[in-house]
Parts: structure tokens; sequence; C-alpha cells
């Protein structure tokens, strides 16, 4: 990551965050989702663009602090990505796991496929078919 870019832990302000995942191709959210998504991470961190001011990059993780750990919320917007902000920001929050939660934490995420090579670069493995990532659609 270059002198062009300063990564913060903690999470980002409520307007970054909600134009984060909208300008990254993550569902929108509304500020209620996101003042209560922001307040309820267990770990977290943003990147700031020095010269501009504005927070380009950022991820979270959630989870009970025992046992499991979710990465989510892993964002980069367009004009910033390729350069190694997603791997700054995924080591970061990795190095926190294994610094901060007990020994055999069970950590997870979704992978989207742009994202794949980031998370395989990081030890992250298909869970098939063991078993199998499924999710609840709103309407149901």
């Amino acid at each position: 990551m270059s002198d062009e870019y300063e990564l913060l832990a903690g999470v980002p302000d409520e307007s970054a965050y909600l134009h984060l995942r909208r300008a990254s191709g993550l569902s929108p959210k509304s500020p209620e989702q996101a003042r209560a998504a922001l307040a309820g991470g267990w770990a977290a961190c943003h990147v700031r663009h020095v010269p501009s001011g504005r927070t380009v990059a950022m991820g979270r993780v959630i989870g009970d602090g025992g046992w499991y750990f979710h990465v989510v919320d892993m964002a980069v917007l367009p004009e910033h990505q390729r350069r190694g902000l997603g791997d700054r920001v995924l080591t970061h929050l990795l190095d926190v796991i294994r610094r901060d939660a007990p020994p055999g934490a069970y950590v997870s995420l979704m992978a989207d496929p742009p994202g794949r090579r980031l998370y395989e670069r990081h030890g992250f493995v298909d869970s098939a078919p063991h078993s199998v990532g499924m999710v609840l659609p709103s309407d149901a």
C-alpha cells in the first residue's frame, strides 16, 4: 500500500460506509441498518486516501468473540482497486483475529467471484462438500 493511503483501525463513518457499499457493488443498506451494523461489529478497519481525505476501502469482522468470526463488508471503490487495498484490509482483520481471538477460532466469509483469489491467497478454502453456505432470502 503506497503512502497515498492510510489504514485506520475501526469503522468508517456512516456516510462513507453507505457510499462504499453502493459504489463497490455490495447491496445498498439504509442509514438505520448502517448504524446498527457499525455499532455491532467485533473488528473493523478502513483505508483513507490521504490526498482526498476520502474513505476508499473497508472491511469488518462480526462474531461472538469466542468461536465464530465472519469477515464482512469487504469493499474497495472501483477507482482504487488493483492497488493492494483489499489485501491490506484483510491482512489487518486476520491479524486482529489471530492476536485477539481464542485459539481455534472459526473464521468464515461469503466470497463474491471477484474476491475469491484474494481470500484464497490468505488461506481460505471452499467449505464444500463438508458444509455449504446458505442464505435465507429476505422475502422468505
